[in-house]
């Protein structure tokens, strides 16, 4: 079993996958690329090592646009013949957020990973981008304080479902009038945007389907609603369904909207 915590890759392939637990904590003391300090303020990213002592840059990648039954073994997939050290499966308020990150053995790893960008897990294409050390320890640290607080209790169980206003980074983020939709079928029709957002005061001659230059849709919409408020009501439709594909919402900017207009008209 793949547990939904994510899982480490040994070094001979599937067979050698197992589940995180305690492991995962074993691996970052005993890795360079791992080294931590054991303070109380958490993770220090290479801890101990001085003296113009200097790796190379860390060897992780995100992912966004996972499908919601995504395990560890699809992703392990999804980099057939790449070298995976861990992957971790990011969930917030209990749920699966379609967000996962992965560590390679190396900076070479990474850069064959990243050729990988807009490559489809089922239906879904999948964003593989670069990040910061900081931010898979950072989403290691949340997956740890959010599970030490379940774990005895809901042995087997996902833990129940925190208030999403609480938990939701996107509402702690500044709005404008406009929202960005990722996830789109790539047929979607701009009639089909307007009808998802019935219930929302939107501009509907300001709804923008971005495409490449030869004219195929990207997976991606901009929207103007008549204010900022509006927009972060509309918030509430954030991974529900068009089509067959959930339909995730972020907060944008006229600016973005109008360079995404202008790559369409290239």
């Amino acid at each position: 079993m793949y547990g939904s915590r994510g899982a480490m890759l040994g070094g001979g392939g599937l067979s050698d996958v197992y589940e995180v637990g305690s492991k995962r904590p074993r691996m970052m003391e005993s890795n360079p690329y791992f080294a931590v300090g054991s303070g109380a303020r958490g993770f220090q990213p290479f801890g101990g090592y001085g003296g113009g002592f200097q790796l190379p840059a860390f060897p992780v990648v995100r992912l966004r646009g996972l499908p919601f039954n995504c395990t560890d073994i699809d992703i392990f997939k999804f980099f057939a013949g790449l070298d995976i050290v861990d992957v971790l499966l990011v969930n917030k308020g209990g749920r699966f957020s379609g967000e996962a990150f992965v560590v390679f053995a190396g900076p070479l790893q990474v850069e064959l990973a990243l050729q990988r960008d807009r490559q489809n897990m089922g239906r879904r294409y999948v964003e593989v981008f670069t990040c910061k050390r900081q931010d898979y320890y950072n989403a290691v640290a949340a997956e740890v304080s959010y599970e030490g607080v379940y774990d005895n209790d809901f042995q087997g169980s996902p833990p129940p479902a925190k208030s999403s206003k609480r938990f939701n980074d996107k509402e702690k983020m500044e709005y404008t009038e406009i929202l960005k939709l990722r996830g789109l079928p790539f047929s979607v029709k701009r009639s089909q945007i307007i009808d998802f957002f019935g219930d929302f005061k939107v501009v509907e001659d300001r709804v923008h389907i971005a495409c490449r230059p030869d004219g195929k849709a990207t997976g991606e919409a901009y929207v103007e609603f008549v204010s900022a408020e509006e927009a972060k009501k509309a918030m509430s439709k954030d991974k529900m369904m068009i089509g067959s594909r959930y339909v995730e919402l972020f907060p944008s900017t006229p600016d973005e909207a109008r360079r995404a207009e202008s790559r369409s008209r290239q």
